[in-house]
């Protein structure tokens, strides 16, 4: 496959001559949208077509941001552009446990070789949709960017929760590095 950006004009995005450049406040060029994609299970679209390189993905990777507003941007010293993204842009592949003098360490490594443990800058969120009850579970790569944790993966993290109480209600959950990450409520007891 071609490289898709093999072609792009120095600069990157801007503009070809005779069109007034945007530049932002802070000297950055604004790209808006790069017709980039990432989809649910963590491929990586330009224009349509997938990149099939890995350590393309990787560079981009490399430099995806979140603004508050939930967009995400690629955003490099003098250029940004918008990146759409369907669930979260990476994926948590693997799990690695291990337990020492009693405290348990859960990291995670990604779709694109990143490794994460869980803590409280990386915490584990899982999101349970009120009708089905499924979950959605995620782990924090870095602020603002999260990797969903693949259905395998939370099994096996599922194989690892205990019990705790928990305002009162007990609660299913994992411990790493010291912090509880809650999974979902215990069903209360029947009377």
């Amino acid at each position: 496959m071609a490289d898709p950006f093999h072609n792009m004009p120095q600069g990157g995005c801007l503009p070809s001559l005779g069109q007034q450049p945007l530049k932002r406040p802070d000297g950055k060029w604004n790209c808006g949208d790069l017709d980039m994609f990432i989809a649910r299970d963590g491929t990586w679209f330009y224009k349509g077509s997938p990149i099939g390189r890995k350590e393309l993905v990787c560079l981009f990777a490399s430099v995806l941001k979140r603004e508050a507003d939930g967009s995400y941007w690629l955003e490099t010293p003098v250029e940004r552009g918008l990146v759409r993204v369907e669930d979260a842009p990476f994926i948590a592949v693997e799990l690695f446990w291990k337990a020492d003098n009693g405290k348990q360490t859960l990291s995670f490594r990604t779709n694109l070789d990143q490794m994460v443990t869980a803590d409280a800058e990386h915490p584990i969120s899982v999101h349970i949709c009120p009708i089905s009850r499924e979950p959605r579970p995620y782990v924090t790569v870095r602020p603002g960017l999260e990797a969903k944790i693949s259905r395998s993966v939370f099994y096996e993290m599922v194989a690892l929760a205990d019990s705790e109480e928990l305002d009162g209600k007990s609660v299913l959950g994992v411990w790493s590095e010291g912090v509880f990450f809650p999974i979902d409520d215990l069903p209360g007891d029947a009377a």
